[in-house]
């Protein structure tokens, strides 16, 4: 079988190596370009030496993009960056993974309204199917554009959707609670990810105005079939990787414990990357993975349903989930080159 053509742009950032870590194993994919402007004509191993002797490429500018020959282009780039790229691209033969969050809304208004930047591309908004594919894989298949979700999404669609689906909770206000790794913040430096200020410490951010937000209320709004409320509040933790979000929600009418776990079955059978915990996940029982794990219990003393979910931020929440979405793109198996065991300790 003729493997498939894929090419990174932008692959010496966190989510754009961890895609070649996961693509240089997949069984049915060849990586037949990597780009970097800033390090055009020197090897992915001068950024990235953990990838030496396994995965060996030149560097190109994306001006080289042609010579590829890709049946998919992943955009492992900023946001604000990549709606230029996808709008160049429109008319080239290959499909394309968008990772930023440039088409991840419903429209440019609402972009520009949460990201505080001008849209260049507003047509790409009706051509992006958002790539989360435990809700919308058969989408993701027609598609020859889709925007990853975010990483704090992820981890917060997957766990509230079960009840947004099935009308099984009041809708307004569905509280989000999320810590995550540092990596999340990428792999520029910048104050909020210098040692000094994430070392021996722990803190909120983006109160009321976090970007994802919107992506979270959009999302379970279409879910719900109407408009929602999310308090969605983000915090940073002291490690590498991993996403922990604890979802809150009231529910419509007398649930168990029972109940929940049958929900949350039903609507999961048949998705192999989401795992329904019988105790609380850690960020750890996910590192490396593609794995969303989920718990679901009902407090009787306060009559509120809690659903945790964990996620691999660079994997599931960014790079893996991205792959999940070439794969379905392409016609593969979905869980070709995704069966990665998580890492413990």
């Amino acid at each position: 079988m003729t493997k498939k053509k894929v090419a990174i742009i932008g692959a010496t950032g966190y989510t754009g190596s961890e895609l070649v870590r996961i693509l240089v194993n997949h069984p049915e994919v060849e990586i037949t370009m990597i780009t970097s402007e800033t390090y055009a004509g020197k090897n992915i191993t001068d950024v990235h030496p953990f990838l030496q002797g396994i995965a060996d490429f030149k560097l190109h500018s994306v001006e080289d993009i042609d010579d590829a020959n890709a049946d998919l282009v992943f955009l492992a780039l900023p946001h604000g960056v990549s709606m230029d790229f996808v709008k160049r691209f429109q008319n080239k033969p290959f499909k394309i993974v968008d990772l930023s969050g440039d088409f991840r809304l419903q429209t440019p208004e609402v972009y520009e309204e949460w990201y505080q930047k001008a849209h260049s591309f507003s047509q790409g908004f009706s051509l992006a199917k958002f790539g989360l594919p435990e809700l919308y894989s058969e989408e993701i298949k027609q598609s020859n554009l889709v925007a990853n979700p975010g990483c704090f999404p992820t981890g917060a669609i997957l766990g509230a959707a079960p009840l947004l689906a099935g009308d099984y909770i009041e809708a307004s206000p569905l509280i989000v609670d999320s810590k995550t790794g540092v990596t999340g913040a990428g792999i520029k430096s910048k104050p909020v990810n210098l040692y000094s200020n994430v070392n021996d410490n722990f803190k909120a951010y983006g109160l009321k105005k976090h970007r994802h937000t919107i992506e979270i209320q959009e999302v379970l709004g279409a879910v719900a079939g109407n408009d929602i409320a999310v308090q969605f509040t983000p915090h940073l933790l002291p490690i590498d990787r991993g996403i922990l979000s604890t979802i809150y929600a009231k529910p419509k009418k007398s649930i168990t414990d029972n109940d929940l776990q049958e929900i949350y079955s039903k609507f999961y059978a048949g998705k192999p990357f989401v795992r329904l915990r019988n105790q609380v996940p850690a960020t750890k029982d996910v590192r490396g993975s593609n794995f969303c794990d989920i718990y679901t219990t009902y407090d009787d003393r306060t009559g509120m349903i809690i659903v945790i979910s964990a996620i691999d931020n660079l994997v599931k929440g960014a790079a893996g989930q991205a792959v999940h979405n070439m794969n379905l793109m392409l016609g593969l198996d979905e869980s070709a080159g995704l069966n990665l065991v998580p890492v413990q300790p």
